[in-house]
């Protein structure tokens, strides 16, 4: 990934990434940060609402336009100063959305950058509109997250070195709890007379 910084940036310029709406991602979601409120987990309550179904918590669909912007414009390095947002439209399990974010106008004084962003479902209908400040890195960065330096096949190399830590972690916490729960045998001792 690239930062770019604010000489590199100009009006018009634009990214975008699409990304699936599954169950297992607004579950985690949910629970990193604590909305529990029905009407993204459970069918039957979603079901009496105006929805008819799960949907989406609506700063699930904002997370992917900061996922573009920390991502590709203007990338790694980038910090928020501010963001609108206009939710219209519910996103559902099984959904796709592409997060865009566009130029708008450049502040080199300032090192601002003020984006247009929307998120359109695979209708082509736009579910999320605003607008967000940045503030681009000061100097390039071209990051390589540690997981993708190792690349794919060092992963596979791995997973059974993680399989086995696992299993003798999970030994172990079963060898600890045979000794907590055994009841001692002690020696017979000789009966006097």
């Amino acid at each position: 990934m690239i930062g770019l910084t604010i000489e590199s940036i100009a009006v018009g310029d634009s990214a975008q990434i699409t990304r699936g709406v599954s169950a297992a991602d607004i579950a985690g979601f949910v629970d990193a940060v604590g909305d529990y409120n029905p009407v993204h987990a459970d069918r039957e309550y979603a079901a009496g609402t105006i929805f008819k179904e799960p949907i989406a918590p609506g700063i699930w669909t904002a997370g992917l336009v900061s996922a573009v912007i920390g991502t590709l414009l203007p990338g790694p390095g980038a910090i928020y100063v501010s963001q609108d947002l206009k939710f219209l439209k519910p996103v559902k399990f099984g959904d796709s959305v592409s997060a865009r974010v566009e130029v708008v106008e450049v502040n080199r004084e300032k090192n601002r950058i003020r984006l247009r962003t929307v998120c359109t479902n695979q209708c082509a209908e736009d579910v999320l509109t605003g607008e967000a400040v940045v503030m681009p890195s000061r100097t390039a960065i071209n990051y390589v997250r540690p997981v993708d330096a190792m690349g794919p096949l060092a992963l596979w190399m791995l997973q059974p070195l993680a399989w086995m830590a696992q299993g003798a972690s999970i030994m172990g916490m079963l060898g600890l709890s045979a000794l907590a729960t055994a009841t001692p045998v002690l020696p017979a001792r000789p009966h006097s007379k």
